[in-house]
């Protein structure tokens, strides 16, 4: 399987952007690590695409945004986690829950995230306080949702489309999305072209599995728009933690947290939520790190 990666363009006259993603290898391996139903494989898949794209956005190599999607479906909180180069870690608080097709026969995502609920931003910028964002969920469809979020919450005119291939085997047959921006003083022809130009494309996850590039996609968007790509970069699921970081927390626990660790008499075993990395500690070993 190829490797992820984002690919970014530029109207040439600068009224709008668009960042995409083949996001297959990707969405392949959280797959693989949380062992996801069918339906929740298109859960998890579409959020990490929507995480890394979004994350693509921040400026600094130290920036990270994470992503919640809090809605009443049986799937529960998704969350994920991306950094400035799309990198993204991610699960989903229920992986095992399957729903039947929706009424267009295809996997029902709005109805495992549900449809009463909220979206959550959280960007660490490297400044005193994260920048926090919310907006409620549309659809479900997360497509939609972060749409919405950029909408109502930073005042940026997007359309971001996501799509996860998905065979009856649990195997990730394609995935990916793109995120388009129109920019402040856009020329008003040029977002009727886009705007119309985004009706008539097929779902993106049918353009990858066909074979699609990332410029096959964005000559689809911008018909008739002339642009050019100002980068493209590998991406890949990638999760941060380590013993240090687990043994760190456990240390700084309260003391009575502590007290009830040494009551069990029993090696405290952590398990990693993003990667199922499990890191085991004796009591003596935190103590020491408190003194």
């Amino acid at each position: 399987m190829k490797q992820s990666y984002i690919t970014r363009a530029l109207s040439c006259d600068g009224s709008a952007r668009i960042f995409f993603t083949d996001s297959t290898a990707v969405v392949a391996e959280a797959v693989k690590i949380h062992k996801t139903s069918k339906t929740c494989a298109a859960v998890l898949g579409r959020a990490l695409t929507a995480a890394s794209l979004m994350g693509s956005l921040l400026k600094d190599r130290d920036n990270s945004l994470t992503l919640q999607i809090k809605g009443d479906g049986p799937a529960g909180t998704v969350v994920c986690v991306s950094d400035y180069k799309g990198n993204v870690r991610g699960y989903v608080q229920n992986p095992e829950v399957e729903l039947e097709a929706n009424e267009f026969g295809k996997l029902d995502v709005g109805g495992a995230v549900g449809k009463n609920g909220y979206l959550y931003v959280t960007k660490d910028l490297g400044l005193a306080e994260p920048y926090n964002g919310v907006s409620p969920i549309v659809t479900g469809e997360i497509g939609d949702d972060v749409t919405e979020y950029f909408a109502s919450s930073e005042q940026t005119p997007s359309a971001c489309a996501l799509g996860v291939r998905v065979s009856d085997e649990i195997e990730i047959l394609a995935a990916g999305g793109f995120l388009v921006q129109i920019m402040p003083g856009a020329d008003g022809d040029v977002i009727d072209k886009i705007e119309a130009n985004l009706k008539m494309i097929p779902s993106v996850s049918a353009l990858i599995k066909e074979g699609k590039s990332a410029e096959d996609v964005i000559d689809l968007v911008f018909k008739d728009v002339p642009y050019e790509v100002f980068d493209e970069f590998d991406t890949e699921y990638r999760c941060t933690c380590s013993r240090e970081k687990y043994l760190r927390a456990l240390i700084s626990l309260p003391d009575k947290d502590i007290e009830d660790l040494k009551s069990s008499e029993e090696p405290i075993e952590t398990e990693c939520r993003f990667c199922g990395s499990k890191y085991v500690f004796d009591i003596e070993e935190i103590e020491n790190g408190r003194k």
